[in-house]
């Protein structure tokens, strides 16, 4: 599905889709603050004019500004990844701004309307929703394609419509143009490249458009992020391992009534311990022991090919292996609560790739390129492939996954994080990838 804002949004601003006013940012910020703000409280002080005297007048207006900007500007930087339906964020990326405003104008003891912001609140969230699916209707992304080099990879993403050009001439519809700017171009489809980024019309390595509409990144050689180099953002990685721990210690109080209550259930579901721990690889490499509820029996039935340690380690679907209980542990993700020891201890963060096993690393390792690339961040509780694929059984889709991995390394930010947990909780509601 194609978002309100998405990696390809300068497009939709480009001459060519200049009629579409929808998709202009500050179109949409303006609009909202009109409606949200500038009507509701404009009528307030007609309908009340000795509101205008007070300070929880302005003060309720500021808030009502600040919320709204807050939001657009999450929202915008939430909706710049690809794979993600827009819609879903919405609601609960303007319930939190306006949660926070809340917040900081009650510890700060400031008098405010609070119908005024709710009022503001419940415009503004309409607002956003009525741009979203004005652009659903007025946007279908063309796309003109130089057909040169490892371009064809490109036409099985679906949502988009492609146009291949047999001469250098592009389209009055396209919204823009790509081309493989690694291979050997004609003279004169070079001159057309160059024209057509002097007349304005956006012009994307093929390499770059693919990560923006898959979110994957491809693993045909190593290549640097937007900083320039391999490794991601050394503050970034201490910021995130600080606020790893903060989190943890505070989730702790709270975790630990519902694993006695799990430990239980599982004790009463099947016979055998209470955790499984496993060995897995993690950050720079290093082995570790991952902790995680026990959701298979201890006596499992036999699976195909159980003789091989590579085999055994992979989780099938309808695995016989796994209990009943187990299954609604792994569905729901919480039988991967007790990792939040192993973020205590520095071996794992909340958001990374997951941690493979020792046997499947090591195998991997032989069959991947750059397989250990993936250990230059911390593994994680939950990743970007987790929530974009879920879970693999086989090597093509363990490559698939190590794109998306891959991708989340090259955009490693405090956004894709954020992104990363909204969809978490959608995961484990709706158990999307679980085996």
């Amino acid at each position: 599905m194609k978002s309100v804002a998405s990696p390809l949004s300068t497009v939709l601003t480009a001459p060519r889709r200049a009629q579409v006013i929808w998709v202009r940012p500050l179109f949409q910020l303006l609009g909202s603050l009109l409606a949200a703000v500038a009507l509701p409280y404009a009528l307030a002080a007609g309908i009340t004019p000795e509101l205008l005297g007070l300070d929880l007048y302005y003060v309720s207006l500021a808030a009502s500004v600040s919320a709204i900007a807050l939001a657009f500007w999450t929202y915008r930087n939430l909706a710049a990844f690809p794979g993600i339906r827009s819609s879903y964020y919405i609601l609960p990326v303007f319930l939190s701004s306006f949660v926070a405003v809340f917040t900081v104008l009650f510890l700060a003891r400031l008098g405010y309307s609070r119908p005024l912001l709710v009022v503001s609140f419940v415009v503004a969230l309409a607002w956003f929703y009525l741009v979203y699916f004005m652009i659903q209707r007025s946007q279908t992304l063309k796309i003109a394609v130089v057909p040169f080099g490892r371009v064809d990879c490109l036409y099985d993403i679906e949502q988009v419509e492609w146009a291949v050009l047999g001469q250098p001439v592009i389209p009055p519809s396209a919204d823009l143009l790509t081309a493989d700017f690694d291979t050997d171009l004609p003279r004169e489809w070079l001159n057309f490249l160059a024209e057509c980024a002097l007349q304005g019309v956006t012009v994307l390595h093929f390499k770059q458009l693919r990560q923006s509409l898959t979110g994957q990144v491809q693993t045909e050689h190593l290549s640097e992020n937007a900083d320039g180099a391999l490794a991601p953002s050394a503050n970034y990685i201490a910021i995130k391992r600080f606020a790893d721990t903060l989190l943890a210690l505070a989730l702790l109080p709270v975790l630990l009534p519902l694993f006695v209550i799990v430990a239980a259930a599982i004790r009463l579901d099947s016979p055998g311990p209470v955790f499984f721990r496993q060995i897995r690889i993690g950050y720079r490499g290093r082995a570790f022991a991952v902790w995680k509820f026990r959701t298979m029996r201890v006596a499992a039935p036999a699976v195909p090919t159980s003789g091989d340690p590579r085999e055994r380690a992979i989780t099938r679907e309808d695995d016989p292996r796994i209990t009943p209980l187990g299954r609604w542990l792994r569905r729901s993700r919480i039988d991967e609560l007790p990792q939040v020891f192993n973020v205590l201890r520095g071996e794992m963060s909340w958001i990374g790739p997951r941690p493979e096993a020792l046997e499947l690393s090591r195998w991997y390792e032989t069959e991947l390129p750059f397989y250990r690339y993936r250990h230059v961040v911390r593994p994680g509780i939950s990743g970007w492939a987790q929530v974009s694929q879920g879970h693999v059984a086989d090597l093509d889709s363990v490559l698939k996954k190590l794109n998306y991995d891959f991708f989340y390394i090259s955009r490693f930010s405090l956004w894709l994080d954020v992104l990363i947990v909204l969809r978490t909780i959608k995961t484990m509601l709706t158990g999307f990838g679980s085996r």
